[in-house]
This record gives C-alpha cells, sequence and structure tokens, in this order.
C-alpha cells in the first residue's frame, strides 16, 4: 500500500491550498519572494480553471494525501515556464509534515508522472539558503546555475 498518494483536488477542496500558502512557517522559504500568499476564495475558480481542469495546458497540480495522517500534507506541481522554456516543479510540505520523507515521496511521485506524460526534464529555481535544494539533489537533480536569487536545478527523466 502507497503511504503518499496523489489527490487532483475539487474547487471545493482549495481551502487546504489557502491554509498552505498562509501558514507562516511552511512559507518560510518564500521569506526572499514575499512569505506567505493570499489565496482567498475569490481567486479560487480563476486559479482552479487555469491548474487542475481537465486540458493540455502545461500544468500539473495535486495534493499530497498521507493515508497514515489521513490529511492533505502537501502539494506537488509542474507547469512550463514560457520566459525559460522549461517545465518548473514545485513541492510544498506543511510544516507540520516536514522531517517524514513526505518531500522525497512528493518528488518521486510528481517526476514519475511528469515522465509518463512525456516530459523529458524537471527544473526547480530554489532560493539559496532554502533547505529542500538538499532534497532536490537527493532525488537525482544536478544544479545547473546559481546566481543571487537562487539555485537552478534540473533532472532528466
Amino acid at each position: 500500500m502507497e503511504r503518499l498518494i496523489l489527490y487532483q483536488p475539487a474547487l471545493g477542496d482549495m481551502d487546504f491550498r489557502r491554509q498552505l500558502l498562509a501558514d507562516e512557517k511552511t512559507m518560510a522559504y518564500n521569506a526572499k519572494w514575499g512569505g506567505t500568499i493570499d489565496f482567498s476564495p475569490d481567486r479560487w475558480q480563476n486559479w482552479f480553471s487555469r491548474w487542475v481542469q481537465p486540458g493540455e495546458n502545461g500544468r500539473f497540480y495535486r495534493y499530497l494525501y498521507a493515508k497514515i495522517e489521513n490529511a492533505f500534507v502537501g502539494e506537488v506541481a509542474w507547469h512550463f515556464d514560457d520566459d525559460r522554456q522549461m517545465y518548473l516543479c514545485d513541492v510544498i510540505i506543511h510544516a507540520d509534515y516536514r522531517g517524514r520523507g513526505y518531500g522525497c515521496a512528493g518528488l518521486q511521485l510528481l517526476c514519475a508522472v511528469a515522465k509518463e506524460k512525456g516530459l523529458t526534464r524537471l527544473h526547480d529555481h530554489i532560493a539559496t539558503d532554502n533547505a529542500a535544494i538538499r532534497l532536490f539533489l537527493q532525488e537525482g537533480f544536478v544544479e545547473i546555475s546559481r546566481d543571487d536569487d537562487g539555485v537552478l536545478l534540473e533532472k532528466i527523466l
């Protein structure tokens, strides 16, 4: 039995994302870019239409559901960045669930689905002081560039 599953949220499930993005400890990694993020209900429909509803729009988004916790513990996503001409991924684990292997497991699931959908590479741009860099390197990503804003990592799928 898998301990972590990818869950495609319904519009009514967006409150978990609101809570995740509003949590200061969870979003501490994002301090360089503003910290917490407002995801009020008036923004849900538009965001949901772009990120979750079916379609070939270069986006993928899922919650991470941990069976043992009987709870959503984070989210994973990727999108095609037109400016950089690459797929950028995101993994956010709620601070209350960090250190339990959910980041590694979520990143593995995300990479597997990306490969199944025909992607050949995934990237992430992470602030230089973010401990998640270690997680990405552990999961086979390699550093391809570094500047004052962060580290660009890549994994060939």
